[in-house]
């Protein structure tokens, strides 16, 4: 396929990863399942790779501008994007960020594998004067739940002469809306489960790079770690990729719609939307009960965690004990999906109203 047709990021979701155009050749790729192959060839042996797992891969480096590693999860992805900090190193991140991530970080730091560092990412001033002492600059931009936005070309120019090591969760946006090595990252991680996938049945992460040394010491760590994906999972989150730029399209246009209505309603006391994407948090006017009320109520959004999938997800984050204590009690993030945003207002109206 010439560049000029592979031009479209929808036109490479769509055609990536098929098989050969022999007659009678498949349409789709199928699923590797082996543990075991004949000696002398690769792949030599299931850990190592799959044949089903580098077509995601290729596909999701083709969009990302690097290569790119699956791994068994988001999480999985993270600790390795972490071991990329040297032992007692620092790292600067996010105040707000996944708060699995959190969680990972305070535990190493805990057991001195490193020092944590975290900034307001909107506060450019601030993640600069932190740069001197850091080894990783981790950045979400929106951050989650807080969806505040970094200025990335200044932070990853500045890392960059710094020599510090930028780590970008790109979860949130996709490649279709940001592709942070494109603007000087060197790392890219994702949690496939949500928006890549799409359809909340894979639990699958990513990290792309465009450096072969940080791929090479990523693949040793997933290889040494075992942090595989499993060869059905990354054939659903390829075919789920596949409807990526339409899935996305009509979640944001949602959201945009959403996140002007719920600014204007009585029951809410502030919209947080970035401008782009398609999550959106609100605060409720009455504070904690307000916001569990309104999980109680909804018949068309889906109290739950996670987020991404076709199906509009809400929930109030301060339910989970590692959320920040700066996230305040009555934030409810909204994970818009592609349902007809009539039937999200009416649900969400009628709860909020009570």
């Amino acid at each position: 396929m010439s560049d000029q047709h592979r031009s479209s990021p929808a036109t490479r979701l769509v055609g990536m990863g098929r098989p050969d155009r022999s007659p009678g050749a498949a349409v789709g790729p199928g699923i590797e399942l082996s543990s075991t192959y004949v000696a002398g060839g690769t792949p030599a042996y299931g850990r190592f790779s799959n044949r089903t797992w580098e077509v995601l891969e290729d596909t999701l480096g083709d969009l990302e501008g690097g290569r790119a590693l699956s791994f068994a999860s988001g999480m999985a992805a993270v600790s390795a994007c972490l071991a990329l900090t040297p032992p007692g190193g620092t790292v600067v991140l996010p105040h707000h960020s996944y708060n699995g991530t959190g969680a990972l970080v305070d535990l190493l730091e805990r057991r001195g594998a490193l020092r944590a560092v975290r900034v307001d990412p909107a506060d450019t001033a601030a993640v600069l004067a932190a740069l001197p002492s850091a080894d990783v600059l981790w950045i979400e931009s929106p951050t989650n739940p807080m969806l505040e936005i970094a200025d990335l070309p200044t932070l990853f120019a500045a890392a960059g002469k710094a020599g510090v090591r930028t780590v970008v969760d790109n979860t949130f946006n996709t490649p279709l809306l940001l592709q942070p090595l494109q603007l000087g990252a060197d790392v890219v991680l994702h949690s496939v489960t949500k928006y890549l996938a799409g359809h909340s049945d894979v639990v699958l992460g990513a990290t792309i790079t465009a450096d072969e040394q940080l791929y090479a010491t990523l693949l040793t760590h997933r290889t040494l770690h075992g942090a595989i994906p499993g060869p059905h999972e990354a054939w659903l989150a390829l075919r789920g990729m596949r409807t990526l730029h339409l899935r996305l399209e009509r979640a944001c246009e949602n959201a945009v719609e959403l996140a002007r209505r719920l600014k204007e309603h009585p029951a809410v006391a502030r919209v947080r939307y970035p401008g782009r994407g398609a999550i959106v948090c609100l605060e409720t006017v009455g504070g904690q009960a307000a916001a569990e009320a309104l999980e109680q109520r909804v018949q068309v959004w889906l109290p739950a965690t996670s987020l991404g999938g076709v199906e509009s997800t809400l929930e109030r984050r301060r339910r989970h004990a590692a959320e920040p204590e700066s996230v305040p009690v009555e934030l409810v993030r909204l994970s818009v999906g592609i349902e007809a945003v009539e039937d999200l207002w009416a649900d969400i109206d009628q709860a909020l109203r009570g």
